[in-house]
């Protein structure tokens, strides 16, 4: 029997129903334990209406985040459709416009309000625009709240004008950019694992955010009966399972960080309210699981989407549970937070001091570890996505070689060596050490990881959209490869000079310093490290599909024409008699180990000596797909010969050079997936 859509609840109902068990839930649990700050005698603190006003802000304004996400998550991803928006998706981009307008002005509240709650003064007090301006320019906090004001009150004004999937997909990135400031400020930035607990905290942010905007617009879409929702469903259906898993890791690695030990989670109000989001997010995956068992195999049959929006309905209140919970939480002092007092240096770092390197082997380097949850769950992502697409070509009869994937995954274990051993610990307080981590992810991760042809295995492995429909991850793998950008930065000019020229700019500016003060800028510098390594040892040794393929002695000529580039810069870090990034040694105070003229000559050398072990291993690698290459080549003239295309010895040969020819002139429009080892 059809579902009658006059008997379903409007859309807006449903929207205000979650949003309002959000705020009853995190009011509720705020005015049973009182304010969040501890209050000091003599001092007055932030009046009633910031009291109450901020958890709304903070609530409304995350709801609002989670709305426009998911619609335009609906619009760029889930819904089918060409190129063009049509009518229903053109409904969905007036619905981010407004929520975009809902999260700026929220957003702006909250700037307010938290100006009124640290400075304990009236609103009325603060509203004064040399003081707000004070609170933007020169506080972490206020940075924060004013870039997501911007980025909603951008959206709000660009949406409507979106006509474009090309053009949903980018003002989905910007939502998700503007979603993330707030990670940097507040309770993990401030913890002594700060690293883990802000770059946790984002991946949270963007799970919860997709995960309860997708489904909330879903929902919406099936009350709505809009059509190609049973695709919609399906899609966001695998979408919704790793936003668990991220939103599950991250909550464990921030309860992990912020409570001092387990038994907090019983004793401590922050930890009983770690302990109902936990529940709760069970909840939510036993319910998700039942959701892609039982109801999404019947979505899109007649009469089938009223147990579908049953389901999600619940789905979507606990979520709003949960969020309640989470403002509520991001009022809540973690245990110990009033007494704990960091050294300056690990206010720095994010971890005490460690404890002198002693001589060779520098075994410290091998036992300190500090945990990254973005290199941690970045590797493990990239080899289980990897392995599964390997196993997937093995299911239908093909094969892989068994050398790519080692190649892939001993990458990743030496990506994780660079990034959370020793390495990553001493790199930021010895300039030599941090000199070898750069080394490593620059020029030894890259070749292992290019030897991976994971484009090639992607290609051959992810599903082909169904003709006029919305592209899906290979076509947008294909244009990426194909796309004007990457032939730019792909040219060998381009990608030497990125190669060598960016290392030159980090550490001979300003840069360099600045980067290492924030975990988010010593991150974007690590990883900007490993993306030019890539690029570069893409064009040199790489085997997947390009714009452009040099003819080997033209990879071997720009290899050996980059390397000494490499080295005089190399030497001018051995040389310099001024210091690298002074004020941040200086400020770390490392007391142990060599002065800090001997730690950067130390740098220097290590950069001039592992540069040359990679360069001879990428000229072995580089012959040996040249003579591979020709010898594949020789193999088709022959078989044309047995086949009887070529007679004449002589024309054969002639065959096998024209084709070599034409094989180094390759343009864009031939790229191809490769079949064959």
């Amino acid at each position: 029997m059809a579902v009658d859509a006059r008997r379903a609840p409007h859309p807006a109902l449903l929207l205000g129903a979650a949003l309002s068990t959000a705020l009853a839930i995190a009011l509720l649990v705020l005015w049973q334990g009182g304010t969040s700050a501890e209050q000091v005698p003599g001092i007055q603190g932030p009046d009633a209406l910031t009291t109450s006003a901020l958890p709304v802000a903070r609530t409304v304004a995350n709801a609002a985040a989670a709305a426009v996400i998911g619609a335009l998550l609906l619009v760029a991803v889930l819904l089918p459709g060409g190129r063009r928006l049509d009518g229903t998706k053109l409904r969905y981009m007036t619905w981010a416009a407004v929520a975009a307008a809902a999260w700026a002005a929220a957003s702006a509240a909250l700037l307010v309000f938290t100006l009124s709650d640290l400075f304990a003064r009236p609103v009325g007090q603060v509203l004064a625009p040399d003081v707000l301006a004070d609170f933007v320019l020169t506080d972490a906090q206020g940075r924060s709240y004013a870039l997501m004001t911007g980025a909603g009150a951008i959206l709000a004004t660009v949406c409507p004008g979106i006509g474009t999937v090309r053009w949903a997909r980018a003002a989905l990135l910007l939502a998700v950019a503007g979603l993330l400031p707030p990670a940097f400020t507040g309770h993990s930035a401030g913890a002594g694992n700060h690293d883990a607990a802000v770059t946790s905290l984002a991946l949270h942010l963007v799970g919860v955010a997709v995960w309860v905007g997708g489904l909330a617009l879903l929902l919406v879409a099936a009350v709505r009966r809009d059509a190609g929702l049973d695709t919609a469903v399906r899609r966001f259906s695998a979408l919704a399972f790793w936003a668990f898993v991220a939103v599950a890791a991250s909550g464990v690695v921030n309860a992990v960080v912020r409570l001092p030990s387990a038994a907090d989670v019983f004793s401590s109000r922050y930890g009983v309210l770690v302990l109902l989001k936990t529940v709760a997010l069970l909840i939510l995956g036993v319910l998700g699981r039942w959701h892609r068992q039982r109801v999404l195999p019947t979505v899109g049959d007649d009469g089938s989407r009223r147990p579908f929006v049953r389901l999600a309905a619940g789905e979507l209140l606990l979520m709003a549970a949960a969020m309640g919970l989470a403002t509520a939480l991001s009022r809540t002092p973690p245990p110990g937070a009033q007494t704990s007092s960091l050294s300056p240096a690990e206010e720095l770092l994010g971890f005490p001091m460690p404890p002198p390197l002693g001589d060779f082997p520098w075994t410290p380097l091998f036992t300190q570890w500090h945990f990254d949850p973005l290199f941690a769950f970045g590797t493990a992502a990239a080899a289980l996505a990897y392995l599964t697409g390997v196993r997937k070509l093995r299911a239908r009869g093909d094969r892989w070689p068994l050398g790519r994937t080692i190649a892939w995954l001993a990458g990743l274990a030496v990506t994780v060596l660079a990034s959370m051993s020793g390495l990553a610990v001493y790199g930021k307080v010895m300039f030599s050490v941090h000199m070898g981590q750069h080394m490593i992810l620059a020029m030894t991760v890259p070749i292992l990881l290019v030897l991976g042809a994971p484009a090639t295995l992607a290609l051959r492995t992810l599903p082909t959209a169904e003709k006029g429909g919305t592209a899906g991850p290979r076509e947008l793998l294909l244009a990426l490869l194909r796309s004007r950008c990457v032939k730019v930065i792909s040219h060998p000019v381009v990608a030497s000079v990125l190669f060598i020229a960016s290392a030159f700019a980090v550490y001979y500016t300003s840069l360099f310093e600045s980067l290492m003060r924030s975990h988010l800028g010593h991150t974007v510098m690590l990883v900007h490290f490993l993306a030019v390594g890539l690029l570069f040892f893409w064009v040199i040794i790489g085997v997947d599909p390009g714009p452009r393929r040099l003819p080997y002695l033209g990879r071997l000529f720009v290899l050996i024409l980059t390397m000494p580039f490499h080295s005089w810069f190399s030497i001018s870090v051995m040389s310099s008699t001024d210091i690298i990034g002074e004020g941040w040694w200086a400020d770390v105070g490392r007391t142990w180990g060599a002065s800090l003229a001997d730690d950067q000559y130390n740098g220097g050398a290590i950069a001039w000596a592992t540069g040359d072990i990679p360069v001879l291993i990428t000229t072995i690698i580089l012959a040996a797909q040249w003579v591979r290459s020709d010898a594949r080549e020789a193999r088709r003239v022959d078989r044309r010969i047995e086949r009887g295309d070529v007679n004449d010895p002589l024309a054969a040969y002639n065959a096998y050079l024209a084709s070599l020819h034409a094989r180094d002139r390759k343009t864009s429009r031939e790229l191809r997936t490769e079949t064959e080892d």
